[in-house]
């Protein structure tokens, strides 16, 4: 009898434990999500990002800190306005090249308004007119384009990024102040400003995240692909996965560009389209 019972027990057991083994292939195998789709390095992305966050943690963060407590609020405005204008410059460029002229004067005339107005864009008068901004990048036109966004990409120092927006990068790191400069401690210095002006834009937007994102690096990398990842069929200009995370898309991007941009180092806060995106704390 109890022969019995100890057999019934282990087949019990075994099957519990088969069950169990089955569920996690189920899981394992199970559809993955938009993001998991694009993201087949993971393993190597995490691995950078950690790196990334760490700088950020004991380099960039300090020092933007710090320099967010000596520079008064009005100064730190007027740094970035002066980068935003360098960036509004070379949306124009793309807005010509993805073929959308009337927002490419717009944005021209917006560039020229604070350039002579606004002290060289010191001072954002065309804003205060109602001259909206809108930001571009090169990658934006690649999409315009028709090229696909690619495997989701983390680089060391440079941050969140695609195959599409990598082959970008390069262009648009060059529209940037530093190249009016010939010394090589000149542009250092113009890339550094940037650097440690945007993530200070970003220090309470970072903590935020850092508090609400149960696996941060998710969260910002599907941040990231819901607003790069393809064009919709309007003009507002505002990329997502699918038509249906508009929504949810404007509410996590400003968070995720902000801790996205954070860990990044001269190269990537420097990019006009990081920099025109800095909100002004």
């Amino acid at each position: 009898m109890m022969m019995n019972r100890l057999r019934s027990l282990r087949s019990l057991a075994l099957l519990l434990c088969v069950a169990v083994f089955m569920s996690g292939c189920a899981t394992f195998s199970g559809k993955q999500s938009a993001g998991q789709k694009l993201d087949p390095w993971e393993s190597w992305n995490r691995k950078v990002f950690s790196f990334n966050e760490g700088l950020d943690e004991h380099v960039l963060k300090p020092v933007a800190t710090v320099y967010a407590d000596v520079v008064p609020h009005p100064v730190r405005t007027g740094v970035s306005n002066f980068f935003n204008n360098v960036g509004d410059a070379w949306s124009a460029v793309n807005l010509v090249l993805q073929g959308r002229f009337s927002l490419a004067l717009q944005q021209g005339f917006r560039f020229a308004v604070n350039s002579t107005l606004g002290f060289a864009g010191v001072l954002d008068i065309a804003t205060e007119a109602g001259i909206d901004r809108n930001s571009q990048d090169l990658g934006q036109t690649f999409g315009r384009w028709g090229f696909g966004t690619g495997a989701y990409i983390v680089w060391p120092l440079f941050g969140p990024s695609s195959v599409r927006d990598s082959l970008a990068l390069p262009w648009d790191r060059l529209a940037s102040p530093a190249l009016a400069f010939d010394d090589g401690r000149d542009k250092v210095g113009i890339y550094l400003l940037q650097t440690v002006n945007t993530r200070s834009n970003y220090l309470q937007a970072g903590e935020m995240l850092d508090g609400i994102a149960l696996d941060k690096y998710t969260f910002i990398r599907d941040a990231y692909l819901q607003r790069r990842g393809s064009f919709s069929t309007d003009d507002d200009d505002y990329e997502v996965l699918t038509p249906g995370s508009a929504a949810s898309a404007s509410q996590s991007a400003p968070a995720a560009s902000a801790a996205a941009s954070a860990p990044a180092s001269a190269a990537a806060a420097s990019s006009p389209s990081v920099a025109a995106s800095a909100p002004d704390q």
